[in-house]
């Protein structure tokens, strides 16, 4: 199924293959530079993109060979993640001045090809769009606890504007009921990949060059309410007495994303919706966390569906709030992630 992202703004006459005023392949670059910087799974960037032409158009492929086949056997959060460089993409589009023409899921029979972004009317950027822009290279993940004062309401309801815009809902976890229920299935799935010794090994593979520096992964994970990733194995060595009232201090604000399917095109959706958010959050110096852990279990998933989004399909279980400043992490070099289509089609 091929489903074009519709422009809120259409133009009567769009046109396709503009000649931007740089040299050729320098948009690419720009899109290319942008969509590597979206969040992922471990920090393993499971994507690679391809230049149609000379600056004509630009494409988003899920990269198997960077795919978590335990922790992710089906490939949702992979093409999550890539939902996520795609809304970058996006950003950068209008960045240079041209409204994104968007088909996802072009190629029936070829799941791995997500997205072709194509250049359509010229349009300037915004200034709100200028600043999500920006925000690119400023969003990062953060791992462990967030400042103990609170968003304001008008924020919380800004984000949840920023989901619906892409088809998604943005449903916060605001009862101490309700976010003691999500913290245990939280708790329960991270416990179960604990001692899972091949879920552990494919966790902790992703330390190093694969995805994250070792540093990023010394904060204990049991410090919030929502139980964090062990990558190195710490909550086996020593625990941590933290008080409940402590650790829901810093909890920040507990949110899940849902969508109304649970297809290929709905779980792009989600990552879309995720970025969207993510950038309009980093723009007001706010940050995530991510907590999907149950989300990766289908039994607990149905758990999360039942209690969390009902008629809905939980994507991403996510931390919103305030702490210090953290380095982003390291990105693959964009010669091994931009590749020319005629190179595609010799695989073909």
């Amino acid at each position: 199924m091929t489903t074009a992202y519709r422009d809120p703004h259409p133009h009567p006459h769009p046109h396709p293959h503009p000649h931007p005023s740089r040299s050729p392949g320098h948009a690419a670059l720009h899109l290319a530079r942008a969509a590597a910087l979206a969040p992922s799974p471990h920090n393993v960037q499971p994507w690679f993109f391809a230049e149609e032409g000379r600056d004509r158009g630009f494409e988003v492929h899920a990269d198997p060979g960077r795919r978590l086949l335990l922790t992710d056997p089906g490939g949702r959060q992979a093409v999550l993640a890539c939902g996520a460089a795609l809304f970058n993409v996006r950003v950068a589009v209008r960045h240079l001045g041209f409204r994104p023409v968007v088909d996802v899921l072009p190629v029936p029979g070829r799941p791995g090809f997500l997205a072709r972004v194509g250049f359509g009317a010229h349009a300037g950027a915004t200034r709100r769009e200028e600043r999500m822009a920006r925000a690119i290279g400023h969003r990062r993940t953060h791992r462990g606890r967030f400042a103990s004062w609170a968003m304001p309401e008008y924020l919380l309801d800004d984000l949840r504007t920023q989901a619906r815009a892409e088809g998604a809902e943005l449903q916060p976890v605001d009862s101490p009921d309700r976010l003691e229920l999500l913290a245990d299935l939280v708790r329960t799935a991270e416990d179960r990949h604990r001692v899972d010794p091949g879920h552990a090994a494919e966790l902790a593979r992703c330390v190093g060059a694969r995805g994250l520096p070792a540093e990023a992964c010394l904060g204990h994970p049991d410090l919030t309410l929502l139980a964090g990733r062990d990558y190195l194995g710490l909550a086996h060595r020593y625990t941590v007495p933290v008080p409940v009232r402590s650790r829901r201090a810093g909890t920040g604000t507990v949110f899940v994303l849902s969508t109304p399917g649970d297809g290929r095109a709905d779980w792009l959706r989600a990552g879309q919706a995720l970025q969207r958010v993510l950038l309009y959050a980093a723009a007001r110096d706010v940050v995530a966390a991510f907590h999907t852990q149950p989300l990766e279990l289908p039994a607990m998933r149905a758990e999360v569906r039942a209690w969390f989004t009902p008629g809905r399909f939980p994507q991403v279980v996510l931390r919103l709030g305030h702490a210090a400043p953290a380095p982003r992490l390291p990105r693959r070099p964009l010669g091994s992630l931009l590749v020319p289509e005629s190179a595609l089609a010799l695989g073909r």
